[in-house]
């Protein structure tokens, strides 16, 4: 008896770092629920909307702590609700997803300030990438009604397209461009712990 408490404690105390180790949770991102959307000004007067519907990755978190995002979106999911308008968004003027089909984001590090959790990661898009700083809001985790863990996640950025190389640049009477250069970006995301396995229909 004496044998076997000692061979419980050794198999307890090795078991400690593994589960340190292996604290960290992974949720998968929900296709259903997720949205990538951006924004971008048109003649100087008006702000157009855009979205990808073919969105890709997980998140990370240890405890209630956020410790990474990755994403691919598929460019060729680009919808702004204009058919004529995604297609010249798929060429070489924009996102040349011929040459370039995804874009990429993998988070870093997390940071606070004051009361607010910035991420700081990598996006690659047309080929270049480029540190981007991403305000980020977590919900959760709960339980779901359909005895999945999930959690929420809303994160929002600005860009110029130039410093990713997208130069496109009609300039109209009075030097107003037909697009402008600066890109409001908005994640809104709902992902499911991979453990779980079974992630629910859209509702």
């Amino acid at each position: 008896m004496k044998n076997l408490m000692v061979f419980v404690i050794i198999v307890a105390a090795l078991a400690l770092p593994r589960r340190a180790a292996h604290g960290a949770d992974t949720y998968k991102l929900d296709p259903a629920h997720t949205s990538v959307c951006f924004y971008f000004r048109h003649l100087g007067i008006c702000s157009i909307p855009g979205r990808f519907n073919e969105i890709a990755g997980a998140v990370v978190l240890d405890g209630n702590s956020l410790k990474e995002i990755t994403a691919t979106i598929q460019v060729r999911s680009v919808d702004t609700g204009i058919a004529q308008r995604d297609n010249h968004l798929r060429t070489a003027d924009f996102f040349d997803e011929a040459k370039y089909p995804v874009i990429t984001l993998t988070t870093k590090r997390m940071e606070k300030e004051g009361e607010q959790l910035v991420a700081f990661g990598d996006l690659t898009m047309h080929g270049v990438t480029k540190e981007l700083r991403l305000p980020v809001t977590l919900h959760g985790p709960f339980m779901d009604p359909w005895g999945n863990v999930r959690i929420g996640l809303e994160a929002k950025a600005k860009l110029n397209r130039r410093d990713f190389g997208i130069n496109y640049n009609q300039v109209l009477e009075g030097g107003i461009q037909a697009v402008g250069e600066e890109v409001e970006i908005s994640l809104n995301a709902e992902a499911t712990r991979a453990a779980g396995e079974k992630t629910p229909s859209a509702k």
